[in-house]
């Protein structure tokens, strides 16, 4: 499962680190407020219409997680896409992949300092060779410029961080659910926002694409980010999304022909030193499982040895359960079972 968290959260980088250029496209023809809208709009609207296609991989949402959801919504679904669309529109694309790297490191520092989650030397070594790539990376073209605009991506930053943090809250949960969610309530806040202000909508064309590229970059990319931090926690994962600005070059080399640079390959390999720490990471001692019950989805393992009449245990399957307290010792990450003090 350690494994499978990685794919997730480099899978939702990449669907993540493709967005930026194509959003860009867009500012010159819809307003930054508007497309802020328009984006998660799409991607709630999406998820909706895939949800009951797509099978539930996770519990259902206790009264406990809504404040979490709430809190998480406003930072990353309201706040964050507004401020990130107006620094677009007034910042060069190689400054603006600068101050996204922050992203990751205002993650993992809220993670460690504030969330207290377990950040041991070896993976704060693999995030600082991530983050240096990635900021390697945004320097290629020596474009400057942005002004204030660079301050409100900073500031989207700091709210995608939060968010991030928050939504490690309720991971447990279906991910589908929880990106629908924050893509319909978010979508709708900031659209109905940008109409009151007297902002005009686009042409269906430029609906429809700033629909599909939410439901790519925000939708699915969000649901595989909630599977990851269900399975790494939020300062590993982070790192892992911090790979996405190499992605956005790496597409461009690989779909439009762009000359690959020796910026670039330094990038990569300092990229792929901070991917191989966090692979080769093994956290393992005694720690203590106290009693809790709780609900998502799961295999019969070591933390699962309760009952069924007539369930497959191999097969991943949802329900309130309980587990007694345990005290062992395994490779483990910070993940929904592991999230003790050190």
């Amino acid at each position: 499962m350690m494994r499978a968290g990685i794919a997730f959260a480099l899978v939702s980088a990449v669907l993540f680190g493709a967005s930026a250029p194509l959003a860009k496209l867009l500012l010159g023809r819809v307003d930054p407020w508007l497309l802020a809208g328009l984006l998660y709009l799409g991607s709630g609207v999406g998820l909706a219409a895939l949800r009951p296609l797509l099978p539930r991989q996770g519990g259902r949402l206790a009264r406990a997680d809504w404040p979490w959801l709430a809190a998480a919504v406003a930072a990353g679904g309201v706040v964050g896409p507004v401020l990130m669309m107006l620094g677009l529109a007034h910042a060069s694309a190689s400054s603006a992949s600068l101050v996204l790297n922050l992203e990751g490191v205002f993650t993992l520092g809220l993670a460690w300092v504030v969330f207290r989650e377990n950040v041991d030397r070896r993976l704060l070594v693999g995030a600082g060779a991530i983050l240096a790539g990635a900021a390697l990376l945004s320097w290629q073209d020596g474009s400057g410029g942005g002004g204030w605009g660079l301050w409100a991506i900073t500031g989207a930053c700091l709210a995608w961080a939060i968010d991030n943090n928050l939504t490690r809250k309720v991971s447990a949960g279906d991910p589908v659910e929880i990106a629908m969610i924050k893509g319909l309530a978010a979508g709708a806040v900031n659209t109905a926002l940008a109409l009151a202000i007297g902002q005009d909508l686009p042409a269906w064309p430029l609906i429809g694409a700033a629909a599909i590229l939410g439901l790519g970059a925000y939708g699915l990319s969000l649901v595989l980010f909630v599977l990851a931090l269900r399975h790494l926690g939020t300062a590993r994962t982070g790192a892992y999304f911090s790979t996405a600005p190499f992605v956005g070059a790496a597409l461009a080399v690989v779909v439009l022909g762009e000359a690959p640079t020796p910026l670039l390959a330094a990038a990569g390999l300092l990229m792929a030193l901070g991917l191989y720490l966090h692979l080769t990471e093994s956290h393992a001692h005694d720690h203590v499982h106290e009693a809790l019950e709780h609900d998502h989805s799961h295999r019969h393992d070591d933390h699962h040895q309760h009952g069924h009449a007539g369930q497959d245990p191999a097969v991943p399957h949802s329900h309130a359960h309980q587990h007694q307290r345990l005290v062992h010792r395994h490779p483990h990450y910070p993940d929904i079972h592991h999230r003790h003090t050190h």
